[in-house]
Formats: structure tokens, C-alpha cells, sequence
């Protein structure tokens, strides 16, 4: 006969922690999707600017792992962010075959204020929780995204 599963066991599964992550991040992606959305930009040309406001000038190939976007996703994205007048390439001083891509002028006061409005919105978002509770969830989370890149899905 099977043992019937206490309320604690059920509550701490796996799939329960899963199920639980998800409808939070869900919770909370139209928080971040509308402050991007004021600065009349996309989700990734957003994230190329930010990493760069960040970071400070990148190859392409460097921003592309750090924003989410494959190659090809990364050189659409800046090719529309230079003809917008926000980005621009240059050679890398010591060795011209990089190309280095940087804010220009408009790009930075674009993205700084931006990003500015958007860390608001995050904060309000979160503001439920303590400082203490926030970097108990980042210490856990950052855990638990270790051990499942280091592991082999289940296929």
C-alpha cells in the first residue's frame, strides 16, 4: 500500500518548486515588460543597451550569450540599434578585427533613463520582500541554476 504524501512533502517537491517559479516569474514579467515597453523599445535591443550602459562597449560576439540572442539575432538587433542611431562600431584599439560596439550620445540617455524607470518598476515589484529575503531568494536561486546547468536534462 502506498503512503499517502504529507502536506510538507507535496509542498517541497520538485515539480511544486517548479510550478511555484514559474507563476512567479510569470507574475512578474509584465511588471519588467511594461517599464520596456515606455522606453519604445524591444525586449532585445533593451537588453543590448543595458548590457552596454553596464559593461561599457562589447564585441558583438560578447553581448550576444549576455542579452540571450544567437549570432544572427545579435547582429540584427545592432545593425537596427546603429541605423537608429543609438549604437555604433568601432575597431577595438590593438586589433581591428573585433569590432566593438558602444553607445553613442542618444543611446546613453536613452537607456540610462530607461533603465532607470525599469529598476523602479522591479523594485516596486519586489518590494513585498526584506533585504534579507531578497538575498536568501538570489543565493537560492543562483544554487539552484548551478546544479541544473551542471546537470544533464533528462531526455
Amino acid at each position: 500500500m502506498r503512503r499517502k504524501r504529507t502536506t510538507r512533502e507535496q509542498n517541497s517537491s520538485g515539480v511544486h518548486v517548479w510550478l511555484v517559479f514559474m507563476k512567479a516569474f510569470q507574475a512578474l514579467v509584465p511588471h519588467a515588460a511594461g517599464s520596456i515597453k515606455q522606453t519604445r523599445l524591444g525586449d532585445s535591443d533593451f537588453r543590448v543597451l543595458e548590457a552596454l550602459l553596464h559593461k561599457g562597449p562589447l564585441p558583438v560576439n560578447t553581448i550576444g550569450p549576455k542579452v540571450w540572442l544567437t549570432p544572427g539575432s545579435i547582429s540584427v538587433a545592432v545593425d537596427r540599434l546603429v541605423k537608429k542611431g543609438l549604437v555604433s562600431r568601432k575597431d577595438r584599439v590593438g586589433d581591428r578585427r573585433v569590432r566593438q560596439v558602444e553607445l553613442t550620445a542618444r543611446g546613453r540617455t536613452l537607456i540610462t533613463r530607461g533603465f532607470r524607470e525599469h529598476a523602479a518598476a522591479m523594485e516596486n515589484a519586489v518590494s513585498v520582500l526584506s533585504k534579507s529575503e531578497r538575498l536568501t531568494l538570489l543565493r537560492l536561486l543562483k544554487k539552484l541554476g548551478k546544479h541544473a546547468a551542471a546537470r544533464p536534462p533528462v531526455s
